[in-house]
């Protein structure tokens, strides 16, 4: 028996410096692995997280085309102006133009 004599071997545990890149998170258990509940959780978080992501995507889609749009009419009243201004001149022009044959 080692322990009576006293000449037990004596074992020194050691921590080494950890070999993974900063940043990475080792699971405590590889159990959770194949544990379903656990699994079955993670889908859903996923699934949550891909949600959320769709919602501020499509959020901000419909943002720029409201702005878009906006543009758009901000641009046709300018050129609705502009037509009108122009049909204006080409009658004035007409005018001028057929008093000065006469």
């Amino acid at each position: 028996m080692w322990a009576a004599t006293g000449d037990m071997p004596v074992y020194q545990i050691r921590t080494p410096a950890s070999s993974l890149p900063q940043g990475v998170v080792v699971s405590p258990s590889t159990n959770n692995l194949h544990n379903p509940q656990i699994m079955a959780e993670e889908v859903t978080r996923k699934r949550e997280l891909r949600l959320l992501k769709n919602r501020e995507a499509a959020r901000e889609c419909r943002k720029k085309k409201k702005e878009y749009v906006k543009c758009l009419e901000n641009r046709v009243a300018v050129l609705e102006n502009q037509n009108k201004t122009l049909i204006e001149e080409l009658k004035a022009l007409k005018d001028l133009y057929c008093h000065k044959t006469d």
